[in-house]
């Protein structure tokens, strides 16, 4: 290689993290702050933080949280070579941690008002990975952790039901034999 040549740019590819992602999915909103407490150089750990935080409505906390996943992911990507403005591909999943940051610390720039620092993270999302701002709006949300069903007695059946007690339906009217209704 000459001195005018250089190398060609590395793609990014932070670690898989599958002790993280299993205490991810053993863990509920509750319990997130702990997974983040017993992994805290895990970007995915403290996206997850960040995410939770934007969900309710915390831009304060989502803006740092994400910072420290964006911050630590970058320091992984790094020492495996990556140079900030190249690519860091969402098709490789555990690069997902730091792409997701970018886009929750975007968002808490928006609402806090800092519009120059949103413009400057966009731009690092874009750069990263073009297709990754439409595919974390389309497979992700800011409420992902939120329990769609509850583990209380919800579903329960209530003690104050009562019959309906009134005139029977009518029986539906049947079709003529020409199939017309």
């Amino acid at each position: 290689m000459t001195p005018e040549e250089s190398a060609p740019a590395r793609d990014g590819h932070l670690a898989d993290e599958p002790q993280v992602r299993q205490a991810l999915a053993d863990a509920d909103r509750g319990s997130l702050a702990a997974v983040v407490a017993a992994h805290p150089a895990s970007p995915l750990a403290w996206t997850e933080l960040a995410d939770l935080a934007d969900s309710e409505g915390r831009a304060i906390e989502a803006f740092a949280y994400a910072a420290v996943a964006v911050d630590l992911a970058c320091d992984q990507l790094t020492r495996s070579g990556w140079v900030p403005g190249t690519p860091v591909p969402w098709v490789d999943e555990p690069n997902r941690a730091y792409l997701r940051a970018l886009d929750t610390q975007r968002r808490a720039a928006e609402q806090l008002g800092l519009d120059d620092i949103a413009q400057r993270l966009a731009g690092e999302l874009a750069s990263a990975d073009a297709e990754a701002p439409a595919r974390i709006a389309s497979e992700f949300t800011p409420t992902q952790l939120i329990s769609i069903v509850s583990s209380d007695d919800a579903f329960a059946p209530s003690s104050s039901t009562s019959a309906y007690e009134g005139e029977p339906l009518a029986e539906p009217a049947a079709a003529d034999a020409a199939g017309e209704d």
